[in-house]
């Protein structure tokens, strides 16, 4: 067998369970890692400025393509504790990412050695599996139960802390012989399936609620079709919004307290049976669950055997991964279609589609300063179908998940749980790295752009390009309305008189500026007549030089957001709704 150093076989491990990209910051005691992906070749290495931001960069690479695991890799002490909310925006979506940190010798770890922490003990609780490896020899079975368990029922992140000294020892390592080990994933059994169908059979108002489990199982055209045989409407989750697109009939709109549609709401509470599929039941899409569930029948199939039940009790629970329960669900729905047993639901789809056409937000304002409505409203208009969004948190988010469309999976890129400010440019700039050829734009508010703004040079270094739409009130916009709640307006305003840029007019920070002097193009957008073409220039700049280009648009100061306080049928409604086609232009079925 070869010798090598461990860390050479880690880097080995990594090329043969399939990884190419890592993204990290090198530092003195990761540096033997580091010297073994230079001595070994194969993996490209993007540097970011923050590790933080390296943590963001690998998650959006694995959400942006079906079997991607994305890798950081950072020195021992902050380095690791910087990768902590990384980990734990992973963990809360089911993202497998693997985080890899130098350490202090091994005979040091209990002298409060220079930036010696116990990140695997700060870890373990967002992680499924954090370790202080500490022997060499056990290096290669670390990393490779690392890919199994990333990739074994529930995704999630691990962490695997490397010693100096343990990198640099030699170890016997036969690479040509390795083999990733199998994964492990629960499959729905034909007798539960054909359970859940009776079920869903005796009802007259169907639903089905796809999360993002099946995103995460690469299911979604499986979803589609096991819809399409049934006759039953889709909900899809925030998380799982683009498993079957917007505009297909059977498309029922979100439901939820916040990133919801009026006629998601409206339906949902209309059925009488509900099937979920690789979702949660998360809090802000259900609400108060004794209004969510009232008159209503559940089943809740998913990968995780405690996540049934964890909200509430379903009348039935299969655990199974979402792929294996939709091949049973689509094999089992043809054949009663072909005996003719399958119940039509037409009748009840085409009331969904009337909710869909008539329950509609108005987009179409001419204000200035600009109302956000109107800049999603261009957005549908600029970027067609084949577009991937990228945001993360704040009334942003919430507004562009109400007003946008997304009709493939993996096009809509959120980090839904955790919601980390400054989440989004990292993760863009990871998304754009795994699908280079494709449009990536991203949204953020003024807040979340500055969170970690540094990180476009790392577009800028390497060229990797995207567009980020920027929608600027100087505001934390969505504390602001929160604080509504308490009287008061308190802590939240960005706005300030920037001496050395007057034209933002007491905005405060000039963005242009920064994303400049970060190497990337910038566009500023004061009217709604002009987002059109600030969309279309981005889209040009971004080809010419392959950089990220923001394009902000400023808006007035406050807009209420639609939202419910705790019950999804109490949504309140602050602007003007759509009461003609003109009102909505580009929401579905708008006529």
């Amino acid at each position: 067998m070869a010798r090598m150093t461990a860390a050479e076989a880690a880097v080995e491990i990594l090329k043969r369970e399939g990884v190419t990209n890592l993204f990290g910051l090198p530092g003195a005691a990761i540096n033997p890692f580091y010297s073994a992906i230079r001595k070994r070749g194969g993996l490209h290495h993007t540097l970011a400025r923050h590790v933080e931001g390296a943590s963001h960069m690998a998650e959006g690479y694995t959400r942006a393509k079906a079997g991607n695991i994305g890798v950081c890799i950072g020195t021992s002490g902050p380095a690791g504790t910087d990768m902590i909310t990384g980990l734990y925006s992973a963990q809360a979506d089911s993202i497998p990412i693997l985080c890899i940190t130098g350490q202090a010798p091994v005979a040091k770890l209990h002298k409060e050695d220079f930036q010696a922490v116990d990140i695997a003990s700060i870890a373990k609780p967002l992680t499924k599996m954090a370790v202080t490896v500490l022997e060499a020899a056990q290096v290669p079975g670390a990393f490779q139960q690392a890919f199994h368990l990333m990739r074994s029922g529930r995704p999630g992140p691990v962490l695997i802390d490397l010693p100096i000294d343990v990198q640099m020892t030699e170890i016997e390592f036969d690479i040509d012989t390795y083999e990733p080990l199998p994964v492990y994933k629960p499959s729905a059994t034909r007798a539960q399936v054909e359970k859940a169908l009776d079920l869903l059979q005796a009802s007259e108002r169907p639903l089905i609620v796809s999360g993002g489990g099946v995103i995460n199982a690469d299911a979604a055209e499986l979803l589609v079709e096991f819809a399409e045989l049934t006759g039953v409407p889709v909900v899809p989750t925030l998380m799982g919004w683009g498993t079957i697109p917007d505009d297909h009939p059977l498309t029922a709109g979100m439901v939820g307290l916040q990133t919801s549609h009026r006629y998601g709401n409206a339906t949902l509470l209309e059925s009488d049976f509900v099937i979920g599929i690789g979702n949660r039941w998360a809090n802000r899409h259900t609400g108060n669950t004794d209004v969510y569930t009232a008159g209503r029948k559940f089943v809740h199939v998913d990968i995780e055997p405690t996540q049934i039940g964890r909200t509430f009790a379903p009348d039935y629970g299969i655990v199974s991964d979402a792929k294996a329960a939709l091949q049973l669900f689509v094999e089992v729905a043809r054949e009663r279609k072909a005996a003719q047993t399958l119940k039509d639901y037409s009748a009840w789809a085409a009331s969904c589609q009337e909710r869909k056409a008539t329950l509609l937000r108005k987009t179409h304002f001419d204000n200035v300063p600009v109302k956000p409505q109107r800049v999603y409203e261009e957005m549908n208009k600029a970027f067609g179908r084949d577009v991937r969004y990228v945001t993360t948190i704040g009334l942003s988010q919430i507004q562009a998940a109400q007003l946008l469309h997304v009709y493939k999976d993996r096009h809509w890129i959120n980090a839904g749980q955790a919601g980390p400010l400054g989440w989004t440019v990292p993760a863009a700039l990871g998304v754009a790295t795994a699908v280079p050829d494709e449009t990536v734009v991203a949204l953020s508010g003024d807040y979340d752009f500055q969170f970690m703004i540094e990180e476009l040079a790392v577009g800028a270094q390497f060229n990797i390009g995207y567009v980020h739409v920027v929608v600027n009130n100087a505001y934390l916009g969505l504390i602001r309305q929160a604080q509504r709640n308490f009287d008061m307006d308190y802590c939240v305003q960005l706005s300030f008189d920037n001496i050395n840029a007057p034209e933002v007019n007491g905005y405060g920070v000039d963005h242009v500026k920064v994303a400049e002097g970060l190497g990337c193009k910038a566009i500023r957008v004061t009217e709604p007549g002009e987002i059109a073409g600030a969309l279309e220039q981005a889209q040009k700049l971004v080809a010419e030089f392959k950089v990220p280009v923001i394009v902000e648009v400023i808006l007035e100061r406050i807009t209420n957001v639609s939202m419910a306080g705790a019950d999804i049928d109490k949504v309140n409604e602050w602007e003007d709704l759509a009461t003609e086609p003109g009102d909505a232009p580009t929401a579905l079925l708008g006529a």
